[in-house]
């Protein structure tokens, strides 16, 4: 195969999987017309359209979904052998792209992505912060980290940290001028510190204890999709707050905050990173896993 079919190749199938000359093009670091060059000399090369494009949608036509099963299993296969070559004389090299939610990414890649950038210095992580379910194949993401209950059935995943609990915290000045629940049924006359999800939609509490159980939801004192500021309104004595097991373990220790209903708080999957089906990883992929996981997954993680 000479150069130019490889690049043209390359190129196809950098827009079949992101869905966009302009995302496939800032993969390969061209222009968007390089790439739409490059894909429309390998359709007239092949005697085919291998695209339906309109001005709102791009998508493979027949015979392009057919050329991209036939080929992508090979290039895969390429670039990872390269890869691992690569990686046998010392210099594994490699961009890894992430999405991943905020409280994640304080959680998670804060405290373990440092030392894995001094260990891997020829490897580099592009972190992407959203709060929303995108879709992450589409949007050109290597990988994503999410938590166990909000995967999707075409994903395979890892975990990468113990189960979490959601815990009510609020801070003793404003349980001292409004009292301590007891049970769910007393939130009702609280002030509410709310996670917002989008769309108009705010997290829900749920609570758990024996057989008893119940899902409690509340127009709030405040409404955001920043943790930290949720955090920050509790400590001020604002209100109760819902926030992740582990993110205010520091205010808990000095005080400043304190659980309300803990006996109340149930488990849920923690955080998991995921990646599609089938999908063969890269090596860079791979050792980031590993070491994201390090001291809770396998050794064949």
């Amino acid at each position: 195969m000479r150069g130019v079919e490889y690049a043209e190749l390359e190129a196809f199938l950098a827009v079949a999987r992101l869905g966009s000359f302009r995302r496939a093009a800032e993969a390969l670091t061209v222009s968007p017309s390089a790439i739409s060059h490059t894909v429309r000399a390998l359709e007239e090369r092949l005697g085919t359209r291998l695209f339906h494009r309109t001005t709102r949608s791009l998508s493979l036509t027949e015979d392009g979904a057919r050329l991209r099963d036939r080929i992508a299993p090979a290039f895969a296969a390429i670039a990872f052998s390269v890869a691992e070559a690569a990686r046998e004389a010392g210099t594994l090299s490699g961009t890894v792209r992430l999405t991943v939610p905020r409280v994640a990414s304080q959680m998670i890649l804060a405290p373990r992505l440092p030392s894995f950038l001094r260990r891997h210095p020829d490897i580099s992580v592009e972190v992407d912060i959203n709060d929303q379910l995108i879709d992450s194949v589409a949007e050109g993401f290597d990988a994503g980290i999410r938590l166990g209950e909000a995967l999707r059935s075409d994903m395979e995943s890892l975990p990468i940290s113990p189960p979490l609990r959601g815990l009510l915290v609020a801070s003793p000045d404003y349980l001292a001028r409004h009292g301590r629940p007891r049970e769910p049924a007393d939130l009702d006359g609280h002030r509410w510190l709310n996670y917002r999800l989008g769309a108009g939609r705010t997290l829900a509490w749920e609570f758990q204890r024996g057989d008893a159980g119940t899902v409690l939801s509340k127009a709030g004192a405040l409404s955001t999709n920043d943790a930290d500021l949720l955090i920050a309104a509790a400590l001020e004595g604002c209100g109760i707050a819902c926030v992740t097991e582990g993110t205010v373990d520091p205010h808990l220790k000095s005080g400043g905050l304190v659980t309300v209903l803990e006996e109340w708080s149930q488990p849920y999957p923690g955080w998991f990173i995921y990646f599609p089906k089938g999908r063969l990883l890269s090596p860079a992929l791979r050792l980031l896993c590993r070491h994201l996981g390090e001291g809770f997954l396998g050794d064949d993680a």
